[in-house]
Formats: C-alpha cells, sequence, structure tokens
C-alpha cells in the first residue's frame, strides 16, 4: 500500500482509533547502579546520615534496575547545576528525543510529518513555555495548522491521559493522524539531601520519550476503553514538592500499598462493565514504579510473575522514566512477538495525585 493509499484509507474510514506504531528514545549516556551509587557517595556523602548512606548502599546494590539513561554528557553535570542551566538542557533533550520518537513511530508507518493533524504532549519533570509542542512543529517541519496540545502535572501516569485525549481529537479529525508524546528529563529534577525520597528517586529515575500514531486505519491496536481514577487524599505520598523554587521528589513508604489498591480499582473500573475478567487479559504494561510497587500490583491483583515479564525488564534496562515508560513496557510485548490477533491487552499508568489510569486494547 502506497502512502497515498493509506491517507485515502485514513480519509474514509470511520472505526475505533488504533495505536498504529510505537516509537521509544533514549539519551545516549547510560550509567550503572554501581557507578551511580559511586557518584553519589562521592559527591553527597557529607549530607547524608550514617543511617541514610547505608539506604543508599542497599537500594543501589539492588537487581530490579541495572542501568539507566540519562540527558547528560556526564554526571558531574548534575552537581549545584545553575536553574537556568537546568531548564536549558531539559528543554534541549526534551525536543530532541521527543522529535526521534515521533519521526521514527511515523516512518514505522509509512507516514510523514504532512500526515499529521494533532500532536499531544505530556510532560511533568520540566516547564516551558510555550510548551514543547511548538519546538516539535518547528523542528520537524509540522503544518502550522496542526492542533498541539501540552498536558503538564500528570506525573508518571501521564501517558493514558494524553491517549484519552487524543483519541477525542481522532474522532473529530477527518483527516490525518494524531500523534501522542511522552517524555520525561527525570534528571532535570535531580536533588539530593539527606531525605529516603531522594534516595529511592536518584536510584530509579531516568530520562526517555515515547511517541504513538493514532489512526482509524482498521491496522494496529484498538483502544476499546479507559478508565481512570483520582484520589487527592494520598497527593502527599506522591507528589513533586517546591523548595528553594526548584522540584524534590515525594514519595511515601506506603506508596506500594496505596498504589495497588488504585491500580486494582482502576483495573476494576475498567473490565468489570465489559463482564471481563482478569483471566480474560493476556498482556498487562504496567508502569514499572519499581520493584515493591510491582510486587504490590501483582499480589492485589492476582497476576502470575509471566505477566510481569516486560515490565521487570523495563525497569531493569531503563529505570523508571515516568511517564513515557508504560510504552516502553508495550513495545516490548510487542517485540517479543507476544500480542496476537483479538489478544486483549491493559495498560496501567499511575503517578502523582494520586492517579491510576488504565487502558484496553485489542490487537
Amino acid at each position: 500500500m502506497t502512502n497515498n493509499d493509506k491517507r485515502l484509507s485514513l480519509n474514509s474510514a470511520n472505526g475505533k482509533a488504533r495505536i498504529a506504531s510505537i516509537a521509544v528514545a533514549t539519551p545516549p549516556y547510560t550509567v550503572n547502579q554501581a557507578q551511580a551509587g559511586a557518584f553519589l557517595v562521592k559527591h553527597y556523602s557529607d549530607k547524608l546520615s550514617p543511617k541514610s548512606l547505608a539506604i543508599l548502599r542497599k537500594i543501589f546494590a539492588h537487581p530490579s534496575v541495572s542501568r539507566r539513561h540519562l540527558a547528560v554528557d556526564d554526571l558531574a553535570c548534575l552537581v549545584n547545576e545553575h536553574p537556568d542551566n537546568r531548564i536549558a538542557r531539559y528543554t534541549h533533550w526534551s525536543v530532541n528525543l521527543a522529535s526521534q520518537a515521533i519521526v521514527n513511530a511515523l516512518t514505522l508507518i509509512g507516514l510523514t510529518m504532512e500526515d499529521v493533524s494533532g500532536l499531544v504532549v505530556n510532560t511533568c519533570t520540566g516547564y516551558i513555555c510555550p510548551g514543547i509542542s511548538t519546538y516539535l512543529i518547528e523542528k520537524l517541519g509540522m503544518s502550522d495548522k496542526v492542533r498541539a496540545h501540552d498536558l503538564v502535572g500528570s506525573g508518571c501516569g501521564g501517558a493514558v491521559p494524553n491517549l484519552q485525549i487524543c483519541e477525542d481529537m481522532l474522532k473529530g479529525s477527518g483527516e490525518g493522524v494524531i500523534v501522542s508524546v511522552s517524555v520525561e528529563i527525570c534528571s532535570a529534577t535531580f536533588q539530593m539531601e539527606d531525605d529516603l525520597s531522594l534516595i529511592v528517586s536518584n536510584a530509579i529515575f531516568a530520562d526517555g520519550a515515547a511517541a504513538s500514531v493514532l489512526w482509524r486505519y482498521p491496522e494496529g491496536l484498538t483502544l476499546i476503553d479507559s478508565a481512570s481514577r483520582y484520589e487527592p487524599r494520598h497527593r502527599d505520598n506522591i507528589r513533586y514538592v517546591y523548595r528553594n523554587g526548584q522540584l524534590h521528589n515525594q514519595l511515601s513508604v506506603s506508596l506500594p500499598e496505596i498504589a495497588s489498591k488504585a491500580v486494582a480499582q482502576v483495573v476494576t473500573d475498567l473490565l468489570k462493565p465489559k463482564g471481563l475478567r482478569i483471566e480474560d487479559i493476556k498482556h498487562w504494561a504496567f508502569h514499572p514504579g519499581g520493584e515493591k510497587i510491582i510486587n504490590a500490583i501483582r499480589n492485589e491483583i492476582g497476576l502470575s510473575e509471566t505477566h510481569l515479564h516486560a515490565t521487570r525488564d523495563v525497569l531493569a534496562r531503563y529505570g523508571n522514566m515516568s511517564s513515557p515508560t508504560v510504552f516502553f513496557v508495550l513495545q516490548e510485548i510487542i517485540d517479543r512477538g507476544g500480542i496476537q490477533p483479538g489478544d486483549l491487552c491493559v495498560m496501567v499508568a499511575f503517578g502523582a495525585g494520586l492517579c491510576a489510569h488504565a487502558c484496553l486494547l485489542k490487537a
């Protein structure tokens, strides 16, 4: 099928929204856990109590994360990084990683920027005005008539609300495709103090981007339905807080229990109205929030370890990249050839708020 044929089909299609393609991108700099732990001990041990130092060494020795990609040329740039340099680094890498992911996602299905009629970008690790979307429109040569939206503040769960908006945009768009982009430069919120939240954050978070293309052509993963839950009473258990004008991650030790219950509830909200049970879902793509959270979700929902292979593998090879990470997991499941025609897959993301989102897909 030529691109022109595909465009004609797109224009006449009336079916449900489908994820036609997915592409991910990471910065080239990688660090393993031993290197990252040694960096923190070298530069911040004087700020840490003996107890915190012991906790740091234990966390960085845990095998659940092996290496991560960071948007730096050298870890040393993180020490006393000036806020102006930090937002410049955030802007440079968020635009470049998002661009790579978009180009690759379109190329996979033989489309170009001319086919894009809508763009939705979500991020929570930096704020710029105008938003990232305008930089992408300029850099990639998208139409100046493209419908673009920038979403901020959704935390690690942001990819699914992004898809929900893209789906709505597609219903009102007779032509073209909608591009969904999640991009996070978690290293742009790097802080280090004698604080367990920061020690854990610096052991698991990383940088990356994911793009997906939505269309109504009858190929790809069909978006059957989605569900969301917001539990603001748990806001202080997972959020960014400002100290001295800079973002600091705040994570509660209760998070595995709280998040797993919210995830179980949103999965029930998604499946029960359709008469589906947990055992009807063949594939599960979870946001890998960390080893303890993955285990808590497994136990709360009643899943087998087989359902969690892709989630654990992404956590080990990439760490937690916040909102794009759930797409890395879905891509991992697809790359393994695990999704066959007719299979059902549930994407689950959760994060600041506390929010939890689930999306039912069918191959």
